[in-house]
C-alpha cells in the first residue's frame, strides 16, 4: 500500500526539532511550529499536507500502536465505512491505570454520543482513520483537544458511517510525563532511521 508519513513539530522542547532535521524519507514530510499551537492546529497543518485517500490519526508517543493499522483500514477498504475510530475499551490490550482518567473519556463520550446520537465507547481515542474526502468536507477550527469532539460532530452531521475495532493502548503513567519519544516511533516503523 503506498503511503506517506506526515509529522507536524508543534514546537517541541525535547529535540524532536533536530531528530525530524536529520531525517530523509521519500514518503516522510515534516512540518515545523514555531510554538506550541495545540493538537487540533497541529492536525489541521498535516491535513494541509495530505494528498491520500485515506488519513490515520497518530500520535507520537507510542500510546497507541501502528501495528493496528490493518485492522483499522479494514472496514474502510472493504466500503463498509467513511470512518473508524480505535476504541481503547473494546476489549484490546492495554494497561491498566487511572480510573479518573476513564470516568472522563466516559463523561466526554457519553456527552458526544448525546449531542451526536452515536453510540461510540471511545470519542477521545486518537486513532481515527477517515476517508480524506470527507474531510475535505470539513472546516475544522478547535486548536487544541477540542478537536476531538469537533471531528465527531461533523462526522455525525455529514451522516458518515462510522465504525469502531479494539486497539492495543499502552497509557503512560505520570513518571513517564508527556515525553515525546518520536525518535524510537520512527525508529521501529521507518526503515533506515
Amino acid at each position: 500500500m503506498e503511503k506517506e508519513i506526515i509529522v507536524v513539530d508543534d514546537g517541541s522542547q525535547d529535540g524532536t526539532h533536530q531528530t525530524l532535521e536529520r531525517l530523509s524519507q521519500p514518503h516522510l514530510k515534516v512540518i515545523f511550529h514555531a510554538k506550541n499551537k495545540g493538537k487540533g492546529a497541529a492536525l489541521q497543518s498535516g491535513l494541509t499536507q495530505a494528498e491520500g485517500d485515506i488519513v490515520i490519526i497518530q500520535d507520537a508517543d507510542l500510546e497507541y500502536d501502528p501495528r493496528d493499522y490493518p485492522k483499522l483500514l479494514q472496514p474502510i477498504l472493504e466500503g463498509r465505512a467513511d470512518a473508524v475510530y480505535g476504541s481503547r475499551f473494546l476489549g484490546g490490550p492495554h494497561r491498566v491505570l487511572f480510573f479518573w482518567n476513564y470516568i472522563g473519556n466516559k463523561f466526554l463520550t457519553t456527552l458526544s454520543n448525546m449531542l451526536s446520537n452515536l453510540n461510540l465507547t471511545d470519542m477521545e481515542t486518537c486513532y481515527k482513520v477517515i476517508k480524506k474526502e470527507i474531510l475535505d468536507k470539513m472546516t475544522l477550527k478547535s486548536k487544541r483537544f477540542g478537536i476531538e469532539p469537533e471531528i465527531t460532530m461533523k462526522l455525525a452531521k455529514l451522516k458518515c458511517r462510522i465504525y469502531e475495532v479494539p486497539i492495543s493502548y499502552w497509557e503512560r503513567d505520570y513518571t513517564e510525563g508527556e515525553k515525546n519519544r518520536l525518535e524510537r516511533c520512527l525508529s521501529r516503523h521507518l526503515p533506515n532511521f
